[in-house]
C-alpha cells in the first residue's frame, strides 16, 4: 500500500507540472546558467551607430583566405570517353541537309509564320518551315516485254519520267507498278490459270494492272500517257490531292486513263470482274473476251453501272490514248510503228514536254517578273533568275509546234513573235495571274554590291550601312514604309510558302551558283536549247524556237556598263567566298552582319531552307524509287541537275 506524506497534517500530493511548463524551466535554467559561465554581455560588443552606418554605406564580403583550395570545375569542352553520355534533344528527321555555307537546318511547325525563327527554335541557324503536305500516292502500271531493244525501253523509261515529274510538281507522289505487284494479289494465280495473254494482251494486261492496283489498297490509278496539264488548283486535282473518294470511279472524257477509289470497293470490282461468265469458258467466249479492250478496257466493260461511277467531264488531265494520237497528232502517230518505236516515242515524249510548258504559260497571261529591288549596283545578282525566266517564257522545242494538249483543244500555241511578257519589278506584286521570279542574297553579299566594297568591317556597318536594305525594298511597293522589319518578312514568307502563293513563285538563293530539281518543281523540261537566229529551225523532225528576249531595264535605272558589270561579277564571287570562309575573321565579319541585319537574315534563312527541303524530299524519294521503271537511271537521264544552261 503506498505511503501517503503529509505536511502539518495535511495531505501532499507529489505530481509532474504540465509540459509547458516543464520547457519553461528548463528554458530558465540554461539562461541562468549561460549567465553564470560567461557572464554578461561587455559593452564593447555592441557596435555604435557610426560602425553601423560605415558598414550600409561601404558593404564588403567576408574573407575567404582558402578560396583557391576549392575543387576546380569540369571542363565540359573536354569528352568524357569513359564516363556518361548526354542526350541529345530530337531532331525532326531528313531537317538538315549540307552546305558550303553552315549546314541548313529547318524545323517543321504551324508558327512558321512567325517574324524570327529564333524564337520558336531558339536556335540562330534553324528556320521554321510550315509543316511538309503528306503526298497522297498516285499510280501506274508498267509492264516491261523481255525481248525489247534498248533504245525502245529506254524511250519508254523516258515517257514515264514524264510522267512522274509532271504529277509531282502537282503535290502527289508516283509509284510505277508492275507484274511484281500483281502477283502479290490473292486472285493472281486465278487470272493465269485463263491464259488471257493468249486471247489478247491488252486484256491480260489490263487485269494486271488492277491486280497490282489492288494490291496497294486502291487510290488512284492513271495510264504512264495521262498527266496533269492545269493549275495547282485546278478541282479535279485538287479532289484527288484530298483523298476522299466516296465510290469506284472513272471519268468518261479519258476511258481508262484514270480511276480512284477506296481500297474494298477496287476489290469488290476485280471479284466481280473475274467471277464472270465470260471466264468460265475461255475457249468459248474468245471473240467476246478480246472485244473487252475496247472503249475504257477490261474491266470496265465487265462491270455495270452501279459498281463504277463515271464523272463526265474534267479538264485536269491530258491523256495521249492510242485514238487520240491518231486523230489528233496523225503524222506523230505513223511514226510509232515497230520500226521506228523509239524515234516516235521520243517525239511523243517531246511534245508532250511543250504541251507541259504551254499549260504553264497559258496559267500566267501576266507574264512572268523578276524582282529587282535596289536596282543599282545588282545586276550580276540576277542574272541566274533573268536566265530561267527567259527559258520560261521561251516557245519549247516541238515536233508539232502548232498543236494543242488533248484537255486543251482550243488552246493559243506558243508563238515566237509575240512572246509571253517578261518583266523587271521592283517590288512584290500581289497578282496571282503573275509568275514571280525572286533571288535573295545574304545581307554580306547585298550590303559588298550596293555599296560596292570589297570588304566590310564593323566601323562600316555603325556608320553608313542601313539595316534591313533589301526586304523593304522587295516589300515596299505592298506595305509602304511604315511597317516594321517583322512586317516585312511575314510578307515575304506567305509570299514564299504560302498555299495560295508557292505555285505562283520561284526564290532562288545569290550564295548558290547553280539550282537543281528545277525540272522537278515546274513539271517538264526547260529548253536546252535555241535557234541560232530569230526565226526557228527544224531539226530531226523537232521545231526549235530563238531564245527569248531579256527583259528591259527597270525605269529610271541607266543599264549598267560593261567594266562595272565585271566588277560586280568579281564582288559577288567574294562574297560568295567569304560567307563560306573558315577564317575566323571572315566568320565574325559575316556574323556581325547578320545581327546587323536581322529581317534580311531571316528572309533569306527562310527561302534557303525552304529550297532545300523541297531537293531534300525529292532526293530521298528518287533513292527509293530508283530500282523502278521511269527513273533517272534507268531513262538514261543525268541525276545531277534539272536539265539547262542553269543546272548542274
Amino acid at each position: 500500500m503506498p505511503v501517503q506524506r503529509t505536511f502539518l497534517g495535511r495531505p501532499i500530493r507529489l505530481q509532474m507540472p504540465p509540459r509547458r511548463f516543464q520547457l519553461l524551466f528548463i528554458f530558465v535554467g540554461f539562461f541562468i546558467y549561460a549567465l553564470f559561465v560567461y557572464g554578461p554581455p561587455s559593452s564593447a560588443d555592441i557596435p555604435s551607430y557610426e560602425q553601423v552606418s560605415e558598414a550600409v554605406k561601404h558593404p564588403h564580403l567576408p574573407n575567404l583566405p582558402d578560396i583557391h583550395k576549392l575543387p576546380d570545375l569540369p571542363d565540359l569542352s573536354i569528352p568524357k570517353v569513359f564516363g556518361p553520355s548526354a542526350h541529345k534533344p530530337p531532331v525532326q528527321p531528313n531537317s538538315t541537309t549540307s552546305s558550303s555555307y553552315r549546314a541548313i537546318e529547318w524545323f517543321a511547325d504551324f508558327k512558321w509564320r512567325n517574324p524570327f525563327s529564333s524564337t520558336i527554335t531558339l536556335d540562330e541557324n534553324r528556320a521554321v518551315l510550315p509543316p511538309l503536305k503528306r503526298r497522297p500516292p498516285i499510280y501506274t502500271y508498267y509492264d516491261a516485254r523481255g525481248k525489247e531493244d534498248k533504245e525502245v525501253s529506254e524511250a519508254e523509261n523516258r515517257l514515264i519520267l514524264a510522267w512522274r515529274r509532271a504529277w509531282w510538281a502537282q503535290g502527289f507522289q508516283p509509284q510505277v507498278l508492275s507484274r511484281d505487284e500483281a502477283q502479290k494479289h490473292p486472285q493472281y494465280e486465278l487470272v493465269q490459270r485463263m491464259r488471257l495473254g493468249k486471247i489478247d494482251p491488252r486484256v491480260e494486261l489490263e487485269m494486271m494492272r488492277w491486280l497490282a492496283w489492288g494490291h496497294m489498297r486502291g487510290g488512284i490509278l492513271t495510264n504512264w500517257l495521262a498527266l496533269p496539264m492545269a493549275k495547282y488548283d485546278n478541282p479535279m486535282l485538287s479532289f484527288l490531292r484530298r483523298q476522299e473518294y466516296p465510290f469506284l470511279s472513272r471519268i468518261e472524257s479519258l476511258q481508262n486513263g484514270v480511276f480512284f477509289g477506296e481500297a474494298a470497293a477496287v476489290e469488290e470490282a476485280i471479284k466481280k470482274a473475274i467471277g464472270s461468265e465470260l471466264f468460265k469458258n475461255t475457249t468459248a467466249n474468245k471473240d467476246k473476251i478480246a472485244a473487252l479492250k475496247n472503249d475504257a478496257g477490261a474491266i470496265v466493260n465487265l462491270l455495270t453501272k452501279d459498281d463504277i461511277a463515271v464523272d463526265s467531264k474534267a479538264n485536269g488531265v491530258a491523256y495521249y490514248s492510242t485514238s487520240t494520237i491518231n486523230s489528233a497528232y496523225k503524222s506523230l502517230g505513223d511514226k510509232l510503228g515497230d520500226k521506228a518505236k523509239a524515234e516516235g516515242l521520243d517525239l511523243l515524249a517531246t511534245l508532250i514536254n511543250s504541251h507541259l510548258h504551254l499549260t504553264f504559260q497559258t496559267l500566267f497571261p501576266d507574264g512572268l517578273a523578276v524582282v529587282k529591288p535596289l536596282p543599282e549596283h545588282t545586276t550580276a545578282l540576277m542574272d541566274e533568275a533573268i536566265e530561267i525566266a527567259r527559258n520560261l517564257t521561251q516557245c519549247a522545242a516541238s515536233p508539232l509546234p502548232k498543236s494543242c494538249p488533248p484537255n486543251l483543244p482550243k488552246c493559243s500555241p506558243c508563238d515566237p513573235a509575240k512572246p509571253l511578257k517578261l518583266e523587271l519589278i521592283p517590288s512584290l506584286k500581289n497578282v496571282s495571274a503573275l509568275y514571280t521570279v525572286g533571288t535573295v542574297p545574304h545581307p554580306y553579299t547585298l550590303n559588298s554590291l550596293h555599296y560596292m566594297r570589297d570588304s566590310i568591317d564593323a566601323e562600316f556597318l555603325r556608320r553608313e550601312a542601313h539595316r534591313d536594305m533589301w526586304i523593304s525594298a522587295l516589300t515596299k511597293g505592298s506595305l509602304g514604309e511604315q511597317h516594321s522589319g517583322a512586317d516585312h518578312v511575314l510578307y515575304f514568307k506567305e509570299a514564299v510558302a504560302s498555299p495560295t502563293s508557292v505555285s505562283n513563285s520561284l526564290w532562288l538563293t545569290a550564295e548558290r551558283p547553280t539550282q537543281a530539281d528545277l525540272d522537278w518543281v515546274f513539271g517538264f523540261n526547260l529548253p536546252q536549247k535555241a535557234s541560232t537566229n530569230d526565226e526557228p529551225t527544224s531539226k530531226s523532225g523537232i521545231t526549235i524556237f530563238p531564245r527569248a528576249k531579256p527583259p528591259k531595264p527597270l525605269e529610271g535605272v541607266k543599264p549598267q556598263e560593261e567594266k562595272w558589270l565585271r566588277t560586280e561579277e568579281d564582288r559577288l564571287k567574294k562574297a560568295r567566298q567569304a560567307i563560306k570562309s573558315t577564317d575566323k575573321n571572315y566568320q565574325s565579319v559575316v556574323a556581325m552582319v547578320e545581327q546587323w541585319n536581322l529581317a534580311d537574315t531571316e528572309a533569306w534563312k527562310f527561302s534557303r531552307a525552304f529550297s532545300a527541303r523541297r531537293r531534300v524530299e525529292r532526293k530521298k524519294w528518287e533513292e527509293e524509287e530508283q530500282k523502278y521503271a521511269g527513273s533517272e537511271k534507268k531513262s538514261g537521264v543525268q541525276t545531277a541537275g534539272g536539265g539547262s544552261r542553269w543546272s548542274d
